[in-house]
């Protein structure tokens, strides 16, 4: 296990103090990068977001589905909770928070820009790093790498309609042309390229090319997670 991998946590810590302390030293530049945006989308941060998924992307094996009848219990319990519990707990949660908890303390319009970034975070399941915890915890990566996949191949078709409705139930305007950009340029885009990064170095050498491709970009997944 690395560095990085065991002290995980830490570095999370000391990129979020380190991101607090330059933006009250920064304050420009930053309203400058928060200004580039298109559809409400950040572009620096897709790029940093690209930076981290698309190592995953690469890893990828859809031939891998095929091996998730042997084992079906931990896939339907990831499946139940990522995509029938999670993103609704995570709605009803930030409701209860945003508008009757800190109702008094936040103004309204940014309560609802509060909401609405949970509903996004929650009905999105984690990808990239679910393979770090697995690895933590000593898990079976091929079994995890079938679970990613299916995750991956399901947020394709089912990201946007949940989010939507969940969006409209709590009265908030869903910003259709966010949520489309958004699945085109963090999952469809990323995915395509993954599928044919790994589509020409599997031709070229097999499993092994994939896996040293993988090694020498880590570092900018590395960078995309903590910036």
């Amino acid at each position: 296990m690395s560095i990085f991998e065991k002290y995980l946590s830490v570095w999370v810590g000391l990129a979020i103090l380190i991101g607090i302390a330059a933006g009250q030293v920064f304050p420009n530049l930053f309203s400058t990068l928060a200004g580039l945006e298109y559809a409400h989308v950040n572009l620096p941060v897709a790029v940093l977001i690209w930076a981290m998924v698309w190592p995953m992307m690469i890893g990828v094996d859809f031939a891998s589905l095929k091996r998730v009848g042997d084992k079906p219990k931990g896939l339907i319990i990831t499946l139940v909770v990522n995509w029938l519990i999670k993103p609704f707990t995570m709605a009803a949660l930030a409701v209860l928070f945003f508008k009757t908890v800190f109702a008094g303390m936040i103004p309204a319009g940014d309560a609802e820009q509060y909401i609405a970034g949970l509903i996004l975070l929650g009905a999105a399941p984690c990808t990239a790093m679910v393979f770090v915890w697995s690895q933590l915890t000593k898990g079976d990566p091929a079994y995890t790498l079938a679970q990613v996949s299916i995750n991956d191949t399901i947020m394709v078709f089912a990201f946007a309609p949940i989010v939507a409705f969940l969006l409209d139930v709590t009265d908030i305007a869903v910003p259709w042309a966010t949520l489309i950009l958004s699945v085109v340029l963090y999952v469809l885009l990323p995915l395509a390229a993954g599928i044919l990064a790994r589509s020409v170095l599997m031709k070229r050498g097999g499993e092994a090319a994939v896996e040293r491709f993988i090694q020498k970009i880590k570092p900018f997944s590395v960078i995309g997670l903590l910036a």
